[in-house]
């Protein structure tokens, strides 16, 4: 009987020393959640500087010009200052001039006014600095129209001169 009173005390010793050496629950707060990488649209970098692609982004490929007229509008000297000073960044760069025409009329009349335009925009842009060495003209007529069809709106479009990057590009 002594042993098992002495085995009970054991037992209840034991358990008291198990209860009391147990550690307080450690309370922390919850953990910074793992940031997300949000998804980000790639930014289109734009045409590569010095390329054609470039010159018509940010200078403008083409001016226009009112039925039967060579002059050049506000709106057409605007866009040949672009030129130049675009052309001015890039002094390798060589362009060709191309006077173009709507439908109407005969073709001999179209290749002669498409020429006036190409000169008209080949002056301007010699009177904005731009070496004249580094332009040629070529005049189309009505023969490479960019809208087809016979209405205002289209023969608005081919009363043009477009301005062509031709040799010195970046690559």
């Amino acid at each position: 009987m002594k042993f098992a009173y002495y085995a009970a005390a054991a037992a209840l010793g034991l358990a008291l020393t198990a209860c009391a050496s147990q550690p307080e629950p450690e309370i922390r707060p919850d953990p910074e959640p793992e940031p997300r990488e949000e998804y980000v649209e790639p930014v289109d970098p734009g045409p590569t500087p010095g390329t054609a692609e470039h010159f018509e982004a940010t200078a403008g490929d083409r001016v226009f010009f009112g039925f039967d007229r060579y002059d050049l509008t506000a709106e057409a000297r605007e866009t040949l200052r672009r030129q130049a000073a675009w052309l001015s960044q890039y002094p390798d760069v060589r362009v060709l001039i191309a006077g173009n025409a709507d439908e109407r009329g005969t073709r001999e009349y179209n290749l002669a006014l498409g020429s006036r335009r190409a000169n008209a925009a080949r002056d301007y842009l010699i009177s904005q600095g731009v070496d004249a060495a580094r332009i040629s003209t070529v005049s189309y007529g009505k023969e490479r129209p960019v809208c087809r069809e016979s209405t205002e709106s289209c023969w608005a479009l081919n009363r043009n001169a477009t301005t062509v990057i031709q040799a010195g590009m970046a690559s």
